[in-house]
Parts: C-alpha cells; sequence; structure tokens
C-alpha cells in the first residue's frame, strides 16, 4: 500500500511540473533615471540565457516564455552602466527599469583622459595620471608648471607654491579628494600639505567660476581626484621608485585597492621621500634637505541609487631652509643680497638642522549620496582637519632645538548639496555649508606670536544652473554668498599699537593694558557676494569658443590683519593692518581653441580687476636678538591683471609631435600706477616628442623653456648701512636677468606576465647646468637655483 501511494506522490508531481506554467510575458519599459525619458537600444537579456532583446524607440521591451519564478536581467546601454534586476514572474508581469543615463557627468565614475569638465564656461586644464606620475619625487607645485599660466612662489627647491594667472596664496582654492585643504595657505613659504603620489588626476579651474567649491578663489581653483573604483571582484595596485641625483636621495610609492561586484571598495596608499642638501651648479645649497610621509586610507560602498566613503589622509614633512637666508646684521643682509654666492657653504649631508619647517596634517571624510528618481542627486559631507605647523630658528641655551613658531589649526566642515538633472535642457545644483576653524599658537615657544589665538565661523550657500541653448550652445550662471566672522585674542607691544594708529582707531578693542603691552580682542565680519556667467559654443566638433564674466570677494585671512612679528622661516619681518577689508574681483576670460588629432590650437585672454587688492611688499630693515631683517608690510590697492596663455601642438606623424607654449601677464598697482610686486616672468616652452608604440611604447621628449626677465618692478629700498655709516640701496627688488633651460624625459613600457607591466623612465632637468635665478624664488636673493639633475623612474603595475 505504501508503495502505491509513493508512485502516485510522484506521478502527481511529475504532471505538476511538466504542467507548469511557462508561457508567461514580461513586458519591461528602460527610462532615464533623472528626466524619466525611455532609453531606445538598450540590451535586455535573462541571466544564463544568451537570448537578448532591444527596447524599443519608447524605451520598451518584452520577453516570452517565461515561467512563474525570479529571473536576473542584464540590462546595458552605450551610455550607461550595465545594471542587474531581479524580477519575480508570475502570470504576466510589467516591470520599470531606471537606468543612469548622465553617467558621464557624475564625479563618482569619473576616469582619467576623460572630457568631463567641472565647469561650462570657464579656462581648465588637467593633468592625466600618466603625467602626474613623472612628478612622484618633486611636488603639487612642480607638476602644476606644466599647465600653461601656471606658475610658483618657491622658498627653495622644497616649498613650491601654485600661482594661477599672477594670483597665488589664499586666491587658490585647493581641493584634496573633494576635501577643501585648510592648512595655512596664507603663508609666502606655506607649501600644500599634498602627497602628489596620492592623487590620479588634478585639474585646474583658472578663475572664480566654479562657485561650488568656494568664492574666494580669485585667482582660481585646484582639484585632486581618484580614479573610479570598479564595480567587480579585482585587486590591483602599483609602486613607483624616483631616484633623484640632485639631493642624492629619492622616493617611494605603493598604492593597493580592492574592490568587490557589490559595490564595496578598499583602497590604502603610502609614500615616503628623503632628498639631502639640494646643489646649485658650482656649490652647495646647505641645509636644504627634505624627509616626507605621507598615507591614506579610502573605503566605502559606491551603489546605484545611494553610497558612501570614509576617507583619511596623513602628511608629515620636514623641509630644511637654506642657512645662508638667515643673517646677523643689516650689513651683512647687504653683502649676502650683493653677493653671487651664498655666504654659508658646507659639505653635503642628510641631516636638516636650523632653520627649518616641521608640519603634520591630518585629513578625514565621511560622504554620503542619494539618488532620487526624476530629480536628481543629493551629496552629504563632513570634514576634519587638523595642521600642526613648527618652525625652528637659530637658538641657543634653554631655548636651544624648542620651536620659535607652533601653531595647531582645527578645522570641521559639514556641507550639503543637490544637483537636479531631471530636465532635458537644464540644471540647477544648490548647496549649503558650515565650517568652524580654530587655531592655537603654543605661548611655551617663549617667543612673540606672529599669528593669535582666533576663532572663525564660515557660512556659504549657492546655487548654479546651466541651459543647453541647442547642440552647439550651453549657457551657464551662478551666484554664492559667503558669510565670514573672526574672533581674536591677541598681544600688541605697546609702541607697535600707537606706530600703527590702532590706539585711535581700535581704542575700544582693549582688553587689558600690561605696561609694554596691550591685550586685545579684535573682532570682525564679512559678507561676500559671488556670481559667474559665462556662455560655451561649439562651431564644430574640432573648434570651440568659451567666455565667461566672474564676480569674486575674498576676506582677509588672519596673516593679513594680524602678522606682527619675526617670521621665522621666511627670514623676514611681517605687519598685518587690522584695517584690511574683502576685497573684490572683476574677472573676464575667453578660450578660442581647435582640437583634433592632426592639430590644435588654443587662445585664452583675460583681464581680472581687483578692487581693495591686498599685496606684501618691503618697507625697511629692523633689528632684533636674532639679527636684522628685512620689514614686509601687507596694504591694499586698486589693481590690474591682464595677461593671455596660447598654446598649439601639431602631429607632424604617428611618431611625431611639437607642442608650444606661450604666457604672459601684466599687473599693474593703478593706485599708486607701478608694478605689482611678484608678478610672473613671461614664459615660453617648446617641446618635440618621439613616440613608438611598437617599441613597447618608447616615448623620448626634449623641452626648452625661455623665462624672460621681469622688467616691470617696484623701486629697491633705501637702509642704513652702520658699516658705511650712510644710506645705501638694498637691491632687494630688481629681478634677476633672463635664462633658458633645456629638460629630457624618455620612458618605455615592457609587458610581463599576468597583465602585469614596468614601465621604466630617465628625466634630465637643468640638462645643461645652467646658472640661473627666478624672480619668484624667494631665496634668489642668496644663491642660484638648482643645477642638473637625473631622475630614474620605475613604476610596477600589478
Amino acid at each position: 500500500m505504501r508503495y502505491t501511494l509513493t508512485i502516485l506522490c510522484i506521478i502527481v508531481c511529475q504532471s505538476f511540473v511538466f504542467s507548469q506554467d511557462c508561457s508567461n510575458i514580461l513586458l519591461g519599459e528602460v527610462i532615464d533615471f533623472h528626466d524619466k525619458q525611455p532609453l531606445a537600444d538598450a540590451i535586455i537579456q535573462v541571466r544564463g540565457n544568451k537570448k537578448q532583446v532591444y527596447s524599443d524607440e519608447f524605451g520598451k521591451f518584452t520577453l516570452k516564455n517565461l515561467c512563474n519564478g525570479i529571473i536576473e536581467l542584464e540590462i546595458s546601454h552605450p551610455e550607461c552602466s550595465t545594471r542587474f534586476v531581479t524580477v519575480e514572474i508570475y502570470g504576466n508581469t510589467h516591470k520599470k527599469i531606471t537606468l543612469e543615463h548622465h553617467l558621464e557627468e557624475l564625479n563618482e565614475v569619473k576616469v582619467t583622459g576623460s572630457t568631463i569638465k567641472e565647469t561650462n564656461s570657464a579656462q581648465e586644464k588637467t593633468i592625466k595620471t600618466e603625467e602626474l606620475e613623472r612628478f612622484g619625487s618633486n611636488n603639487l607645485g612642480d607638476a602644476l608648471k606644466q599647465i600653461n599660466g601656471v606658475s610658483s612662489l618657491n622658498t627653495g627647491s622644497n616649498i613650491v607654491k601654485p600661482i594661477i594667472q599672477g594670483l597665488g596664496g589664499s586666491r587658490v582654492l585647493i581641493l584634496n579628494n573633494g576635501t577643501r585643504m585648510q592648512d595655512m595657505e596664507w603663508g609666502a613659504e606655506h607649501a600644500p600639505n599634498i602627497d602628489i603620489n596620492a592623487a590620479n588626476k588634478v585639474t585646474v579651474v583658472k578663475g572664480a567660476a566654479a562657485l561650488k567649491y568656494g568664492g574666494d578663489a580669485i585667482g582660481g581653483i585646484i582639484l585632486l581626484d581618484q580614479n573610479r573604483i570598479p564595480k567587480k571582484d579585482t585587486i590591483y595596485g602599483k609602486t613607483l621608485i624616483n631616484g633623484v641625483s640632485n639631493g642624492r636621495g629619492g622616493n617611494i610609492s605603493t598604492e593597493l585597492t580592492k574592490a568587490f561586484e557589490n559595490g564595496f571598495y578598499i583602497k590604502g596608499q603610502a609614500s615616503y621621500k628623503k632628498l639631502g642638501d639640494a646643489e646649485a651648479p658650482n656649490y652647495i645649497l646647505s641645509n636644504t634637505g627634505v624627509s616626507q610621509f605621507g598615507a591614506s586610507i579610502d573605503f566605502g560602498k559606491l551603489g546605484f541609487e545611494s553610497g558612501w566613503n570614509a576617507f583619511y589622509s596623513y602628511f608629515d614633512t620636514n623641509i630644511g631652509i637654506l642657512s645662508a637666508s638667515h643673517i646677523g646684521n643689516v650689513d651683512d643682509l647687504i653683502t649676502a643680497i650683493n653677493s653671487d654666492e651664498p655666504s654659508k657653504i658646507s659639505d653635503f649631508t642628510y641631516n636638516i638642522k636650523e632653520p627649518r619647517q616641521h608640519v603634520k596634517h591630518h585629513l578625514g571624510k565621511l560622504k554620503y549620496y542619494k539618488r532620487f528618481e526624476g530629480l536628481g542627486k543629493l551629496n552629504l559631507q563632513y570634514d576634519i582637519q587638523q595642521n600642526q605647523r613648527f618652525e625652528y630658528d637659530i637658538r641657543v641655551g634653554d631655548d636651544k632645538g624648542k620651536a620659535s613658531l607652533d601653531l595647531k589649526l582645527t578645522t570641521q566642515t559639514l556641507a550639503a548639496d543637490i544637483n537636479i538633472d531631471a530636465f532635458e535642457k537644464q540644471k540647477f545644483s544648490f548647496g549649503i555649508l558650515g565650517r568652524y576653524q580654530e587655531n592655537f599658537p603654543n605661548p611655551e615657544t617663549g617667543v612673540r606670536r606672529l599669528i593669535p589665538d582666533y576663532e572663525k565661523v564660515d557660512y556659504g550657500v549657492f546655487a548654479i544652473t546651466e541651459y543647453k541653448f541647442s547642440d552647439a550652445t550651453t549657457l551657464d550662471a551662478g551666484i554664492r554668498y559667503d558669510y565670514s566672522k573672526i574672533d581674536a585674542q591677541k598681544f600688541y607691544i605697546t609702541s607697535r599699537w600707537e606706530e600703527r594708529g590702532y590706539d585711535e582707531d581700535y581704542s575700544d578693542i582693549v582688553v587689558s593694558d600690561r605696561g609694554t603691552q596691550l591685550l586685545v580682542n579684535p573682532k570682525f565680519s564679512y559678507h561676500n557676494f559671488s556670481a559667474s556667467a559665462g556662455l560655451k559654443h561649439r562651431f564644430s566638433n574640432e573648434n570651440q569658443f568659451r567666455f565667461n564674466y566672474s564676480l569674486a570677494q575674498r576676506a582677509p585671512n588672519p596673516a593679513e590683519l594680524f602678522s606682527d612679528g619675526l617670521h621665522h622661516s621666511a627670514a623676514r619681518i611681517e605687519l598685518g593692518d587690522l584695517r584690511i577689508k574683502s576685497e573684490t574681483s572683476h574677472r573676464i576670460s575667453a578660450s578660442l581653441g581647435k582640437n583634433s588629432y592632426t592639430r590644435g590650437y588654443e587662445i585664452e585672454p583675460y583681464l581680472n580687476l581687483i578692487k581693495d587688492f591686498i599685496l606684501i611688499e618691503p618697507t625697511g630693515i629692523e633689528f632684533s636678538l636674532r639679527g636684522a631683517f628685512p620689514v614686509w608690510e601687507y596694504r591694499q590697492t586698486n589693481a590690474s591683471l591682464l595677461g593671455v596663455d596660447a598654446s598649439i601642438y601639431n602631429n607632424w606623424t604617428n611618431n611625431w609631435r611639437t607642442d608650444h607654449k606661450f604666457s604672459i601677464v601684466k599687473g599693474k598697482d593703478k593706485t599708486k600706477n607701478e608694478a605689482l610686486i611678484n608678478i610672473p616672468s613671461a614664459r615660453l616652452q617648446n617641446q618635440i616628442t618621439f613616440t613608438k608604440q611598437e617599441w613597447n611604447n618608447f616615448n623620448i621628449s626634449l623641452q626648452s623653456e625661455y623665462v624672460f626677465k621681469q622688467n616691470e618692478y617696484i623701486d629697491n629700498i633705501m637702509v642704513y648701512s652702520p658699516q658705511q655709516d650712510q644710506e645705501v640701496e638694498l637691491d632687494i627688488n630688481t629681478p634677476p636677468s633672463a635664462y633658458h633651460l633645456l629638460k629630457l624625459d624618455s620612458e618605455i613600457k615592457l609587458n610581463l606576465k599576468n597583465s602585469k607591466a614596468l614601465t621604466v623612465g630617465l628625466g634630465i632637468t637643468n640638462l645643461l647646468n645652467t646658472e640661473y635665478r627666478d624672480y619668484l624664488n624667494r631665496q634668489r636673493y642668496f644663491t642660484d637655483d638648482l643645477g642638473r639633475s637625473f631622475t630614474l623612474r620605475l613604476k610596477f603595475n600589478y
């Protein structure tokens, strides 16, 4: 009986299985996630089945002969990221599927070499991964000088600050992986605390058109980005090793990325650099070594509709300051500036002695994003940074080895923005931010604090729109408002307070009178407005025109307001001014260019009119217990900067290419009707490159760089010479002569087993070992610039 029942059950079950309904139909619809427009020609395939169908012009598709149950669909489109969707079939079923059709415009999927632009109408240039890797043993400022119109303000060879079309410092914003750097950028000898090896791409936006990043970018914005993390199970990385002859050292950098198909990823990176004393063509530059360590970790989950990531980076650098730049008295200073060689030359060493800088920078970031169908994308971000700067002077006795300057700057920022791209022709972006910053100068240095204790609060809000007028013409516009408030506690020597007239203008902020010193509590608020408008017109696939007008306002930074005393690593006395107010820039720029495989060109003229422009210039000499130092004072004036960046290239054959770049900017103090100080010299670059892909991607290039003499400069100052018992001219402003440098670079890529590759490169800078001094190198008063240097590069991809 039991056997009979078992047979009956099997027959019934088989009858049920074979009679299951497999004639179901799936009616599907593929639409754009943002604007709900149908997507034609999408490919729909059932996983495990080779059969595939296409969506029609209305985005609709049909799959027949489906059984009840769960199936997984793979949907792909030429302009979208492939998506996998699970569908439960129970009878005839309808399913609406969304794809991200504007994927090429999203930050998290940028790839090296893409044509993605941060702005629509502004002048903008990008350095790709391959070019950045050539500067692994250098720094950010050196790499950026490859972009036409970008120069640098140097303090020797290891402190390099970028200057965009004549403007630098607080007028240039730097964003590291989406976070605005807060690292005392106001110091002339404060280099950006960034490890260039941690970036995969660097974009420079000239001017203040990118309002979402800040309204005070009168000079421009520098963005360091990462490459796209693939959404698949994979692990990959690279290691770079550089050996450098000038400095007799080098650096090593490595990074490793692990990604998963579900969107999770983790990426780690670390680098170390060690160089000894640099060398001019004929002598050692004593105490110019550098030791640097950087590391970062990035992890998160990047999903289609939402995602998050956490990022942390650490940067630690110890930099020697040229021994000959610290002088004992006025006559020694006069002699040093007028001498052809530095006053102190020692044997080569890796030791870094006083004077020197030691800087540590921590950056942490949390970010979350969410996409909303038919609307756009919401971003939320919190970041915290701590920058601690030590500056060491030559001290004796109980103070030997103690820092002369010890500043700790802590900054926290919370920001949110939403990008609305649900409309076919128009896009909108809105954002807000709040920032709190606290500066603590350690009083245990025993030295009067150059920058005081202060608390600073910033709030900002912006709105940006972009309208596609036609297939050829796009318009954009934006507006931004920023509020800043600074609350400081500062000691002034009574004589200095009265000398500057503060006893009449600011008597109400005096907290305590301690005889020879006054404790004051300055509080300042600034309301700044910024705006931008422009257009891009494409005449053809190869020719386009851009035009932009931008209004930008920048509040004075703490150094411009409060500096009062000896800045040790700068070897000068700096005096700020409490009366300084926000500066206002009106900038007009245009760009006309052609970009084709065979040849191309670009012409970028601009005019920047700045009201209440803040500058610092030498005014005299002061004595202190540590010697005689030039006095540099901040002041305001009305200024104009007129310039042009021009470039042209030609691919003569598949193997030979030439590039030519020229940039010039004229800066004028309109109030005094004289030249502005520290305006870059005109620069001409020519390069010829030979490439042979059949020879393991071999390439070699020779670059010629001619830097013209800066013929427009302010007068020198007169100082009293005790030795000569008379006023003499201190040649502190006269620019050096023009100079010409040659640079050679070559590279070859060797493919190894298992998709691994080894790239070998050799670079030679200052090929002819030319003696020269650059106008924007602050150590030009005491020494020649760097001599010839060989760099051997090894890159291993795995």
